[in-house]
């Protein structure tokens, strides 16, 4: 990673060419890395241009440096450039600077909603790239505070670390002119992760395709043991026949019955409930037949998909075998076979699922200290659960009908929406706008979408959801808890997304 006299240089060059441009956008192609496109004319050149700034934070290669074009935006970004999108639309660059003579470099952005700054922290494996506001305090990061500094929560005071001042080293790329030096910084570094890349991949994919198998196993074999139960369901018709041609010889608190079938002539025992009547426990015994025949019918339809399921996942490991095998060292030959398996829609899924758990905390949640202030000193019972949009914003979702009405008469304000689904029951979701006037269309069906997950209609593929603005939201005096009246507002018809509700899942904010 670049050492402290490098960055001070990289902190130079970017206050004195970068800034004043504008930046018109933000994408994190990893989950170490995030690059800005800035447009703008730096000293000495007669017209603007786009330049394209990339963050890293990887533990042996964070950097700052400059790259030829913006890489391919994921489909889903990430919370970290979401938030960025929504508050710093054409924010400009006001400069660049060191923070505490240490490996933390600062870029200040005004923008309409105040004055940001991205710190760029390298501390080797601890390094992040943090998002502060006016005030120097953490509102995001772009790696879980957990695996680098723990009290960096947000709503913390960002602090310089107190390790003492690094060895500044020597300026390796001194040969460089300053507009080529954010240039000869990543050719160095690029250099050597492609092939540190191919190997995390194929490490990537080979611990993924590992834990479907084991899962795909457990299900199957789960399949199959209820399948083996056929048997069972038979001899439960057979004494439910036997039994209702016995109820009068059957006494009232028997443990048993003992019945002749005369189809085979054989002396059947059949275990009966003692707490129950004759009637009542030929009733049980139909229940238990036909409840393991809904099961076994359930089953009978999911065990080809299940090995079928499996099957595919055992070649997939086999095919990542050959690709390393084939390539033979070459490494172009084995990114493009690794990343063959990785386009797979599959592959693609479970790659997604594993770094959304990733970037999620996985310590203990925050103290209450960092909930908004008005939520610290409420019950537990009456705190909404918080989930965070694709643009930033927050979601709240009650958790009782008493959570519920907290939610929509005391907590919600201003030009926040209000959700809810005509004629189903569910919780109340409210979209904290932040004082807009037209929220960014995907929040609004972000909400949508979490409006019909905790309601009766969760499994529907298409619902009708009513948005009003809170302040034509009342509750009638005397009404039960968790009634609300709305005037007004708009339908969606939303049709489901499964990948829309599993990112708002993972980017739940916890206390």
């Amino acid at each position: 990673m670049l050492n402290l006299n490098e960055l001070r240089r990289a902190a130079r060059i970017i206050d004195e060419r970068f800034a004043g441009h504008r930046l018109e956008r933000c994408v994190q192609p990893a989950r170490d890395r995030v690059v800005l496109t800035l447009y703008g004319r730096a000293p000495g050149e007669e017209k603007g241009r786009k330049r394209f700034l990339m963050l890293c934070v990887h533990p042996t290669s964070g950097r700052v440096s400059e790259v030829e074009g913006l890489p391919k935006a994921p489909a889903n970004p990430p919370a970290f450039v979401s938030w960025i999108r929504a508050h710093l639309p054409s924010a400009r660059l006001r400069g660049a600077r060191i923070l505490g003579d240490d490996r933390v470099l600062a870029l200040a952005f005004e923008a309409s909603e105040g004055r940001f700054e991205l710190v760029l922290s390298l501390l080797a494996k601890r390094s992040n790239l943090y998002l502060l506001d006016a005030e120097g305090q953490v509102i995001l990061a772009l790696r879980s505070p957990a695996d680098t500094r723990p009290e960096l929560v947000p709503g913390a005071a960002f602090a310089v670390p107190s390790s003492g001042v690094p060895n500044p080293g020597e300026d390796r790329f001194a040969s460089a002119p300053d507009p080529d030096w954010l240039g000869a910084s990543e050719e160095h570094y690029a250099s050597d992760e492609g092939e540190r890349e191919s190997v995390d991949l194929a490490r990537e994919i080979r611990k993924v395709l590992k834990r479907e198998t084991k899962n795909a196993e457990r299900r199957l074999a789960k399949i199959e043991s209820e399948l083996a139960e056929a048997d069972q369901a038979s001899e439960l018709q057979r004494h439910g026949e036997l039994l209702k041609g016995s109820l009068g010889s059957i006494r009232k608190g028997a443990s048993e019955v003992r019945v002749r079938d005369y189809a085979t002539e054989e002396e059947v025992t059949i275990a009966l409930d003692p707490t129950l009547g004759p009637r009542e426990n030929l009733e049980a015994t139909f229940k238990r037949y036909q409840k393991l025949l809904r099961r076994l019918t359930k089953a009978g339809g999911q065990v080809e998909e299940a090995r079928s399921w499996r099957d595919k996942l055992t070649a997939l490991q086999t095919r990542l075998e050959e690709v390393q095998s084939e390539a033979g060292g070459e490494e172009e030959a084995e990114r493009a076979g690794l990343e063959a398996i990785a386009a797979d829609p599959d592959i693609t899924r479970l790659l997604g699922r594993r770094r959304a758990a990733q970037a999620s905390p996985r310590s203990a949640p925050p103290p209450e200290s960092t909930l908004p202030a008005r939520l610290r000193s409420l019950d537990r019972a009456l705190v909404p659960r918080r989930y965070r949009s694709r643009d930033g914003l927050e979601i709240w979702v009650g958790r009782s009908d008493a959570g519920n009405d907290h939610l929509t008469t005391r907590l919600a304000r201003g030009k926040d929406l209000f959700f809810h689904l005509a004629g189903a029951p569910g919780s109340h979701v409210v979209l904290r706008t932040e004082g807009r006037e037209d929220p960014p269309p995907e929040s609004v069906l972000d909400a949508c979408e979490l409006a019909v997950h905790f309601s009766k209609q969760k499994n529907a593929g298409h619902a009708e959801v009513h948005v009003v603005p809170i302040k034509q939201v009342s509750k009638p005096r005397g009404a039960k808890k968790g009634l609300v009246y709305v005037t007004g507002g708009r339908s969606i018809r939303l049709r489901r997304e499964e990948d829309r509700l599993r990112r708002l899942m993972d980017d739940r904010i916890e206390f």
